[in-house]
């Protein structure tokens, strides 16, 4: 890994005539699309996607399923496919992290909560639905979290903004690719909101933590395990092929992990 000190960059926004903003999952959704159709039926069925996620498994709305997992009316045995899927890449990062994501130490109650994986996952899906409707280059961002596909319309690839978390109008590093996917996690845009579940403290050992990689359900999840983990858990993502992080430490170093230089704009 490397480390070095965090350079501030600015970046240009996107053509707004080409983007549609929606409020989903509660966070806001940005859909840009560099061939226009950001109002056509591809793009109503992504966000409607979206919505229908937000219904289906938001721990804060009662009748969902995942709330009704939580209340025990729902065995693990009988939930519905998407959500056994869900599970399923949880318990995988809680195996891959040696327990630092686990998706039942969010609540006190220690009842199974996938809330850090259903953002990503969601996102992942409604990218396929754009991709099986034809439209094959597209950003979509939700809550920091951001999958490209495609490239840009003059050819470039897309850029993604790594915050800064010492100059809110910068960024820390610029990511850049045709096809990926990018993930944050630390206590810049929440609050300390991650804790370390062996030793039960609020994990801070790094500040942020950004995975980068081919799909944005594991890099969220990734992302919040090396959070939770620390340097360990840079070393962690370093190891896994495909997949690569940058974490931002409290006296603004950048520390790499092997590869992610071929990713830098």
């Amino acid at each position: 890994m490397v480390a070095e000190r965090i350079p501030q960059r600015r970046v240009a926004t996107q053509d707004a005539d080409r983007r549609r903003v929606e409020r989903a999952m509660g966070t806001m959704v940005s859909l840009y699309l560099p061939e226009g159709g950001a109002d056509s039926e591809a793009a109503d069925a992504a966000f409607a996607w979206l919505h229908e996620v937000d219904e289906r498994f938001s721990p804060f709305k009662p009748e969902s399923e995942v709330s009704r997992v939580i209340r025990d009316e729902i065995p693990m045995s009988q939930v519905s496919t998407d959500l056994r899927e869900i599970f399923e890449i949880a318990d995988a990062v809680e195996t891959l992290s040696g327990g630092a994501f686990d998706i039942r130490g969010f609540r006190p109650d220690g009842r199974p909560d996938p809330t850090g994986v259903v953002k990503g996952w969601s996102i992942d899906r409604a990218g396929a639905i754009l991709l099986a409707a034809g439209i094959d280059r597209f950003y979509l961002s939700a809550g920091g979290d951001v999958l490209v596909r495609g490239g840009q319309e003059w050819g470039e690839p897309w850029k993604v903004g790594v915050a800064h978390p010492f100059a809110p109008d910068a960024v820390a590093l610029v990511l850049q690719g045709n096809d990926l996917a990018v993930a944050p996690s630390g206590t810049t845009e929440r609050g300390q909101h991650i804790t370390d579940p062996h030793s039960g403290r609020a994990a801070d050992e790094l500040l942020t933590v950004t995975v980068a990689g081919p799909g944005l359900a594991r890099a969220d999840a990734y992302a919040t395990a090396a959070f939770a983990m620390g340097v360990e858990g840079l070393r962690l993502i370093d190891a896994l092929p495909g997949y690569y992080a940058a974490g931002i430490t409290h006296d603004a170093r950048l520390i790499t992990t092997r590869g992610l230089d071929r990713l830098r704009a």
